[in-house]
């Protein structure tokens, strides 16, 4: 089971660089290192779960990041009422 779970995580990892949008690689590649990290913890590998911590900490930091981006730009990019010219 461990070697599958390993197996999982790379081929999640090498999917995420084909993937369609930012989102799609962000969420790939988090869940990816979360398998990874639950893989290290099997293995009892301190050096694999810290980095993979680090990689799902920033996949979803980043994810977060351009939701509030992209939630920002929709608000301001909204086509304001204009005041007809005076006649």
């Amino acid at each position: 089971m461990t070697d599958a779970l390993g197996w999982l995580a790379t081929a999640l990892f090498v999917t995420s660089y084909f993937a369609a949008s930012r989102r799609a690689l962000l969420g790939l590649q988090f869940v990816a290192a979360l398998l990874w990290l639950a893989y290290g913890v099997l293995l009892r590998a301190p050096p694999v779960v810290v980095a993979n911590l680090l990689v799902a900490g920033a996949a979803a930091f980043n994810a977060a990041r351009n939701r509030v981006a992209q939630q920002v730009s929709t608000r301001t990019s909204t086509p304001s009422v204009s005041t007809p010219p005076p006649t």
